[in-house]
């Protein structure tokens, strides 16, 4: 079985999120969505409201598993025994940052990275920004997916 791990904050998920999911399902039997703890970034949900909202939107899917994780990405990738680590990427930024990752988490533990370009209708959407719209009480339904619900 060809299992994929799609970590990030998830903070909140967003239609580029969604994006990166459906595509890696073409090619992988299953994607865990991994929601890292990450002490260090202010996030604008609870840990748990990121689980139970992206939980309760894939309910149908049962390709798609959520789950949180406090350690490495590579030491849940292999507690969850995933093969691979899905990323999406926006920019050239991101692919540098990502490459890097990419040849550290492959030198530690042999998991391979795949990298899927974001669409272009997408480029300009990320968390960070959603969560500003948010904190000002701006209308961010086109930014995240139909049916997800915060």
């Amino acid at each position: 079985m060809n299992r994929a791990i799609f970590p990030g904050t998830f903070d909140p998920f967003t239609i580029g999120h969604y994006s990166v999911v459906r595509r890696a399902l073409t090619f992988m039997d299953e994607v865990v969505i991994g929601i890292g703890i990450n002490e260090n970034k202010n996030t604008y949900f609870p840990i748990q409201k990121r689980l139970d909202m992206i939980q309760k939107f894939y309910k149908a899917e049962p390709r798609i598993k959520v789950m949180t994780y406090d350690c490495l990405t590579i030491d849940f990738a292999q507690k969850v025994e995933a093969k691979f680590i899905v990323r999406g990427i926006r920019t050239v930024k991101d692919f540098e940052y990502e490459e890097t990752i990419a040849d550290i988490n492959r030198k530690l533990a042999g998991i391979e990275t795949i990298l899927l370009f974001t669409e272009p209708e997408l480029t300009c959407i990320s968390s960070t920004i959603v969560r500003e719209l948010l904190s000002y009480d701006k209308d961010i339904s086109a930014f995240i997916p139909e049916g997800l619900e915060l």
